[in-house]
Parts: C-alpha cells; structure tokens; sequence
C-alpha cells in the first residue's frame, strides 16, 4: 500500500528526495498498509544528530488491543551517517525544510519514507504551477 502527501507538491518546491527506513510498532504497520495514515501538517526534524517525523498520523488498527499504537507519536528516521549530515547541513541555510512525500512498501516488505529538501512556495508560484499543470493537461487532450 502507498501513502501520498499531495499538498507538499503544491506548498513547495522539492529539490531532492531520500528514502529512508522507519521504526514503527506492529500495529502501525497493520494500520498504514490499511492506507490509513494522513500528512496533515507532517514533517521532518532533526534532535540530537537523529531524523524524526513528526506530526504524522496513523490511526490505530481497527483490531488492536489495549497495546495499540498513539496516532501521533514522533518516529524515528534511518538514514545513513552521510545523508543525515548533508540534510542537516542543508536544514541550517534559510528556507529550507524537510517534509514526508509518500510511505510505501519496499521489496522486501518493509515500510519505507520517502523525504524531500523542500523549499516553501509563494503564492504566485503556486498560481503558476497550476496554471502549468492545466495547461499540460490540454496539450494531452488535443494529443488524443
């Protein structure tokens, strides 16, 4: 099952995108591969050299106990050494943010966060994406 974050596409420009694991309990892997989880406000903040993704929420599993998981409980994200040090370095320059673009299943069966270095859009630029989009979507319908 895959998640997507639209509005992230829309609020800002993304410049580079990761992949990275995620440490999640049993019942939140039932739950997100129910599609039940929603971006609303999520995104990406480093505490003490470690990645975590914060204000995601995964609703909790229809058939849970009284061990079920708290909806909006901040994850941890595994990287490696090397990219957490570049997007750490890149989160200090001005503008900058990271924010989760899509969860999915890995091949191997394994729940996986794709992350984005994102930069925030103004209005006019989102004025100008649609404006784009549409007109893409145009050019295919006269194709056709």
């Amino acid at each position: 099952m895959e998640s997507k974050n639209r509005s992230a596409w829309h609020d800002y420009f993304i410049d580079d995108s990761y992949v990275a694991g995620i440490a999640l309990l049993g019942t939140e892997v039932k739950a997100l591969r129910a599609g039940r989880a929603s971006f609303n406000d999520a995104y990406c903040q480093f505490h003490k050299g470690e990645l975590w993704l914060k204000s995601l929420h995964i609703s909790e599993y229809s058939h849970g106990t009284v061990n079920n998981h708290d909806p909006l409980r901040d994850r941890k994200l595994l990287l490696q050494k090397r990219e957490l040090k570049k997007l750490e370095a890149k989160m200090k320059e001005k503008g900058y943010t990271i924010v989760p673009l899509r969860i999915f299943t890995s091949e191997k069966n394994l729940m996986k966060v794709e992350i984005g270095l994102a930069r925030g859009k103004k209005l006019h630029d989102k004025r100008d994406s649609i404006k784009q989009r549409d007109t893409e979507r145009e050019m295919k319908r006269y194709l056709k």
